[in-house]
């Protein structure tokens, strides 16, 4: 059951990830357009295509989790036993879950600081805490995933621990 729920918000929300791109080209094509043809480019479009991208970075961070699409150090691991790499990614879930629940708890506090002071774009004069709240609310979902991978790699663990050792091969014939 939250196996299936964190999966579709995971997708729902590389959804609007691709959604966040797609503006981002749309909107930079237009502004060439406008400017070259009619020379009136778009207002703010640097201001725009970085909320945009930081949004779309934010909003992809959860699904690439989720379908393990981040970089992982397998060279230093990979010829481990299969146990002491668990125990390896359990100390990395753990040190990961901490580091960024305390950047979605920063967050938070710099896009509250953001809407009581009124922070706005330069140019455009686009308010950027909704922005920063996305992120936090997509970041906070990345704590999700890496909480559920943690709780499985715990489970994986101490099923390990309760099996007994296998025989070889020449034992089993």
């Amino acid at each position: 059951m939250i196996t299936s729920a964190l999966k579709k918000i995971c997708s729902v929300t590389d959804m609007l990830a691709g959604v966040c791109f797609f503006s981002v080209m749309a909107l930079v094509l237009a502004n060439i357009i406008l400017r070259n043809l009619l020379k009136m480019p778009i207002l703010g479009t640097v201001e725009i295509v970085g909320l945009l991208t930081s949004t779309g970075l934010g909003l992809a961070l959860s699904n690439c989790e989720m379908k393990d699409g981040n970089i992982a150090m397998d060279v230093l691991t990979e010829r481990l036993p299969r146990k002491a790499q668990k125990v390896i990614g359990l100390f990395i879930y753990v040190i990961a879950l901490c580091f960024w629940a305390i950047v979605v708890w920063r967050i938070f506090i710099f896009a509250g600081t953001s809407y009581a002071n009124g922070r706005v774009t330069a140019t455009a004069s686009i308010p950027i805490y909704p922005f920063i709240f996305i992120l936090g609310f997509n970041v906070f979902c990345l704590c999700a995933v890496l909480a559920y991978k943690l709780v499985c790699t715990v489970k994986d663990l101490k099923a390990g621990f309760g099996k007994p050792a296998r025989e070889g091969k020449e034992g089993s014939k």
